[in-house]
């Protein structure tokens, strides 16, 4: 068996995406890249149904080198992800708020210091097909300097140097997604400006506990845009 211990770890992963609110029923797909080869999570099969058997292993360009279940239909995503970074591990997922933002944002702005293991606001890519090459090119266009992307009428998707970070950067994306959703809920969210966040990326990066490192904030940053929203956000155009 291929990659026995990439396999056992996304399957340990998938048993947490539904508890964790990322994800409902089979959506959503992790993986773990080793050399030139990653594992990948198969296509309709439910989370809690996976043993390190159902896991695929794919090439970097996406073709199976192992028999066995068919990989995820996002199989090109994850491919594309892998060719743009430096990524070890990528995580897409369909939780409620993210994927309820990205009806009506063109980003997630710096509503609190935690963005900046994201590295920064968040862009929404605009929408295509699930499966497709043109979702997968436009995941990793949002993703330019950030290490996520919200897609638009769909879910997210973030990556990491290991499993570990991936994964808990997509919980934070959620959290931060949610933390928006309610403020603007009260009225018009206070942003924090790029220097206070780049200070954030900083402090967490030296911090005992976190699972994640500092990473580069990427500039220019825009203010949240809102797509068919009014200029107080409180109806559409």
């Amino acid at each position: 068996m291929l990659l026995p211990n990439e396999r056992v770890e996304i399957v340990r992963y998938c048993r947490r995406m539904q508890a964790d609110g990322l994800t409902v029923g089979s959506s959503g797909n992790l993986s773990v890249r080793s050399g030139n080869r990653f594992a990948i999570t198969p296509s309709g099969v439910a989370f809690e149904d996976l043993t390190a058997a159902s896991i695929c292993v794919v090439d970097l360009n996406g073709n199976t080198v192992e028999e066995g279940l068919t990989p995820s239909s996002e199989v090109r995503m994850h491919t594309r992800v892998y060719a743009r970074t430096d990524a070890v591990a990528v995580v897409h997922t369909h939780p409620l708020y993210a994927t309820t933002l990205s009806t009506v944002v063109d980003e997630l702005p710096a509503v609190h210091y935690k963005l900046a293991l994201l590295g920064g606001p968040v862009r929404v890519a605009p929408y295509a097909a699930y499966g497709s090459l043109e979702l997968a090119d436009s995941c990793v266009r949002a993703m330019e300097g950030r290490f996520g992307a919200i897609l638009q009428n769909h879910g997210a998707t973030t990556y990491g140097e290991s499993l570990a970070k991936a994964y808990n950067r997509s919980l934070y994306l959620e959290w931060l997604c949610r933390l928006y959703y309610q403020a603007r809920l009260l009225g018009e969210p206070s942003m924090l400006p790029a220097e206070e966040v780049e200070r954030a990326a900083r402090k967490l990066g030296s911090h005992g506990q976190t699972v994640l490192d500092p990473l580069p904030m990427a500039r220019p940053w825009t203010t949240g845009l809102r797509r068919g929203r009014d200029d107080n956000g409180t109806g559409r155009e």
